[in-house]
Parts: structure tokens; C-alpha cells; sequence
């Protein structure tokens, strides 16, 4: 059966965008595709580096590769359709196609969240317990602390595509935002939608309780380690890096909980449509720059790797 069986009358949804401003479409769509852009060099460039270069074979690169490779995944999800919707105005999608939408995206943006907590993990054995990082972060625990990521994150969409196109669309099609997200989705619908919304509630929040606290408090125990440290020059990169990555989680997790976490009654989609942003596109492109580009061991494996390219060059002409 596909979905296309349902019993929804709808066959094709119209996603309503960012916005119905004519001036706006030129320079919108300059903007997304720059945005994608970075977003596709960053991340795959990030991947790259970290296969090519032998120095950065380390479990931190090793989430940083992943999280890289879900960032344009889940950003290739939506940016395109939003790019094309600027440059044709065509802004229909179909109900197989708003599916395929919706899964992608809610799996990696939940695995996201999980590998979060994995780095973060991470960071505190490698701070706090420096002398056993090596036995602790074994090539086996490294991939349990990815794999589980992915199994939660795919298993969790699977649940909200099945109970979200499960129900009747027959009010409207005219979805108010910019993809298929789930409580814009819900508005349509002439089911009931109670389940739904305790669905989407509790796995949420068993999301965000879950990872914050494992992040919280690997970030705590790092603090008090940074604190009992006798070298200044430590503990301002300690807290240097701390401060990125909390960045990050904050901007995350704070889009996340005000999309997610309230019911659909308080939802203003156009409040919720700038928040999208932010966490469709402008965090997958942020997130090369704030864990990696400032590494130290990045900087000089793209400087390695942009010798070999001039000298690869030089040596064909």
C-alpha cells in the first residue's frame, strides 16, 4: 500500500513559504542558495578532510564527520524545495513527496540531537578523564555512540510519518510554512488529532530531556574540572571551546522546545517559520564553522590538503 491509499482527500499540498512578496522572491533566492551552498562545501569539505587526513582519525572528528553528513542530509531536505519555490513559484508538493519530506528531516534533526549529546560525551572523557580516553572511547563504543543516534532518530520519524499521514486532510491543503512539518500538517487536518499531539509531545520531550541531560551534565563535571585547573592558558581554551559548543546546543534545543514542545493552539506559523530557518538552515551551515573551522588540526589539514592541490597542479601544467 502506498500512501497515496490513504484515506486523505488530498492528493498534493501547497506550501504557502516564507513569503508572497514579489521583490522578495530575486533576492531570497539568492540568499537560500548561498546559504545551501556554504551549507554543502562546509560540511561535505569537513567529511573530506577528516577521510583524507590521518591526524584527525580520532573519535571527536569521527562525530564531527557524522554530524556533518546529517547536517546535509536534513538541510538537503528542505532548502532546495524552498529554493526552487523562489525561482518558479511553484509551490506544490505532493503527498508522497511531503511525506519523504517529513521523514527525512524529523530522523536528522533527532539524530542531531543525539550525536549532540554523543560529542558532548565525549568532550567530558576527554577533559575530565584524559589518561583513560583511549581505553574508554574504544572504535566499539565510538559506534555505539552513532548507531544509536540514527536507530532512534529513523525509528522516531517512522512514528510521526505514520501517525501524522494516518489521518484525513480535508479542510485545506494550503500548508502555512515552508515544508512539511508536523504541526502545521496537524492544522489541516479533520481528525482527531489528540494523539497526534501527545505523540509529538512526548517524544520530544523525551528528546530534549534525555540529551540535555547528558550534555548538561557532561558540561558540568567539565566546568568543575576546568575550575580545579592550575593553568590560565587551559582553561581559556577549555572554555573557549565549551562556549562554541553551548552555542550550538542552545540555538538547537532553543528552536527545537519553542517549535515543538507547546500545543498547536499557540502556535503562530509565521513565528514558527522564522524559527524554521534558524534550524533548517542556518545551524547546518554554522555548525563546520563553530566545531571545526576554528580547530587548530583542521586548519592544518586544509592547509595540507590545499598544498597538495598546488602542487598536483603544478606538476599537470
Amino acid at each position: 500500500m502506498t500512501l497515496m491509499e490513504n484515506v486523505s482527500e488530498v492528493t498534493e499540498f501547497i506550501l504557502v513559504g516564507l513569503t508572497d512578496a514579489l521583490e522578495m522572491q530575486v533576492p531570497l533566492f539568492v540568499i537560500f542558495s548561498l546559504i545551501y551552498l556554504i551549507t554543502l562545501l562546509g560540511n561535505l569539505g569537513m567529511i573530506t578532510l577528516i577521510l583524507l587526513d590521518s591526524r584527525l582519525h580520532t573519535p571527536m572528528y569521527f562525530f564531527l564527520s557524522n554530524l556533518s553528513l546529517v547536517d546535509c542530509v536534513y538541510a538537503s531536505a528542505v532548502t532546495p524545495k524552498v529554493i526552487m519555490g523562489f525561482l518558479t513559484g511553484d509551490k506544490i508538493i505532493s503527498y508522497n513527496a511531503c511525506a519523504a519530506q517529513m521523514f527525512f528531516f524529523a530522523a536528522f534533526a533527532t539524530i542531531e540531537s543525539f550525536l549532540l549529546a554523543s560529542m558532548a560525551f565525549d568532550r567530558y572523557i576527554a577533559v575530565c578523564k584524559p589518561l583513560h580516553y583511549t581505553t574508554i572511547m574504544t572504535s566499539t563504543v565510538c559506534a555505539l555512540l552513532v548507531t544509536g543516534p540514527y536507530i532512534c532518530g529513523l525509528m522516531q520519524s517512522t512514528i510521526h510519518v505514520a501517525f501524522t499521514f494516518h489521518l484525513s486532510f480535508c479542510h485545506s491543503n494550503v500548508v502555512h510554512h515552508f515544508f512539511c512539518d508536523i504541526p502545521p500538517l496537524l492544522a489541516l487536518s479533520c481528525s482527531d488529532i489528540n494523539t497526534n499531539e501527545i505523540v509529538l509531545f512526548t517524544l520530544a520531550a523525551v528528546n530534549v530531556f534525555f540529551t540535555l541531560l547528558v550534555i548538561l551534565n557532561s558540561y558540568l563535571f567539565i566546568f568543575i574540572t576546568i575550575l580545579r585547573m592550575h593553568s590560565a592558558e587551559g582553561q581559556k581554551k577549555a572554555f573557549s571551546t565549551c562556549a562554541s559548543h553551548l552555542t550550538t546546543v542552545s540555538i538547537f534545543y532553543g528552536t527545537g522546545i519553542f517549535m515543538y514542545l507547546q500545543p498547536s493552539s499557540s502556535h503562530s506559523m509565521d513565528t514558527d517559520k522564522m524559527a524554521s530557518v534558524f534550524y533548517t538552515m542556518v545551524i547546518p551551515m554554522l555548525n563546520p564553522l563553530v566545531y571545526s573551522l576554528r580547530n587548530k588540526d583542521v586548519k592544518s589539514a586544509f592547509k595540507k590538503g590545499v598544498g597538495k592541490a598546488k602542487s598536483s597542479l603544478r606538476f599537470t601544467y
